[in-house]
């Protein structure tokens, strides 16, 4: 494993001749009181904001406020219709079908490995050991020359623990390809973010999200952030107009209440903690796995009747016993106080069937 990265060798073929399409806001940048150039309908909409206008094509307002909050030049920073959009962009800008692979680490994010058979990419696996961090020996033996990318997600889902920073380190610093760092949940983590670390790795990508600390699920936006020349390649591949107006203006708005995100950080962090506490006295738990995300993976002895019996009680997790190295194991998200007392009641009178 060693690092030769090369953007242009990486990009493909197709990609690198590419002439994107160019939008009618494109072409103009300024203010004017007539627009006639993007064929929109003139007289308005029917809502009580006007929605008639196509949006910002690239999204300079929004990323200039996260630029602040986040501490990263805006032109380093891509907006998508969530991390999946980013992910999907990726396979397209970086692998060829049929020829070229990426290194998946499972258990992990289900959507890499979808993205990649929807693009006809091979994929090649090397499991997290046994205390889910990253086996570098067999990533090192795995990789081969086709290999355009190692997916690497920290905090991770399903398993909650942060991946050893050394660890990631060397993957970034001896592979020639690039690697990319799925932070959705790092706003729960005692480990800091790599977005720092662009400048320093030329091959990295870090992905975030707006939907889990922020509570924008139902917006779906999520962010990538690489060097300039990578987000440029993202800006060339994307639609358009690939965020639409009425989520860039919630956005906005949203991002203005950084102190109210960091409480609910805060609380979810400490009732992740109580709610370990209390699992872990429960004589059908096994485990419960230490946690730097909004979850708990909880290993039980007999996951699936207990996932039902939850559901008869009408509170829904996530049964993820079949997923490697999970096996017995419950994804449970840790709500509000309220919920997760309703949860803990509800488990006080379950009754394993053995």
């Amino acid at each position: 494993m060693a690092n030769s990265f090369d953007l242009t060798n990486l990009l493909r073929e197709n990609i690198r001749k590419l002439i994107p399409y160019s939008s009618a806001r494109d072409e103009f940048k300024g203010e004017a009181s007539v627009l006639l150039d993007a064929n929109e309908n003139a007289y308005g909409s029917p809502l009580e904001r006007n929605y008639n206008r196509y949006p910002d094509p690239l999204q300079q307002q929004l990323k200039l406020k996260l630029s602040k909050i986040k501490g990263v030049p805006a032109r380093n920073i891509f907006l998508g219709n969530g991390s999946d959009e980013a992910i999907d962009i990726l396979y397209r800008a970086f692998c060829r079908p049929g020829i070229d692979n990426v290194l998946l680490v499972p258990p992990t994010y289900g959507m890499y490995e979808v993205s990649a058979h929807i693009n006809d990419v091979a994929i090649k696996k090397v499991n997290l050991t046994a205390d889910f961090q990253l086996d570098l020996e067999g990533i090192a033996e795995t990789i081969d020359a086709n290999t355009r990318m190692i997916f690497l997600c920290s905090p991770n889902n399903p398993t909650g623990n942060s991946l050893h920073r050394e660890d990631v380190e060397t993957i970034l610093a001896n592979f020639g390809g690039l690697v990319v760092i799925d932070e959705a949940y790092i706003n729960y983590s005692r480990q800091k973010t790599f977005i720092q670390e662009l400048t320093e790795y030329s091959n990295l990508v870090v992905l975030q999200t707006l939907s889990k600390a922020w509570g924008l699920a139902g917006l779906r936006l999520g962010m990538a952030f690489a060097s300039e020349e990578i987000i440029e390649v993202f800006n060339k591949i994307k639609p358009p107009y690939n965020i639409n107006q009425a989520t860039q203006e919630l956005a906005l708005k949203a991002l203005d209440n950084v102190e109210t995100v960091n409480a609910w950080i805060r609380e979810a962090v400490a009732e992740r903690e109580r709610l370990s506490e209390v699992l872990r006295q429960m004589k059908f738990v096994v485990h419960v796995y230490p946690s730097d995300a909004n979850f708990i993976l909880v290993k039980t002895v007999e996951p699936r009747h207990l996932y039902t019996y939850l559901v008869e009680k009408s509170i829904i997790i996530r049964d993820r016993s079949k997923v490697e190295l999970c096996a017995g194991c419950l994804r449970i998200t840790v709500g509000t106080p309220e919920e997760n007392s309703l949860l803990v009641e509800a488990l006080a009178h379950y009754h394993p069937e053995n």
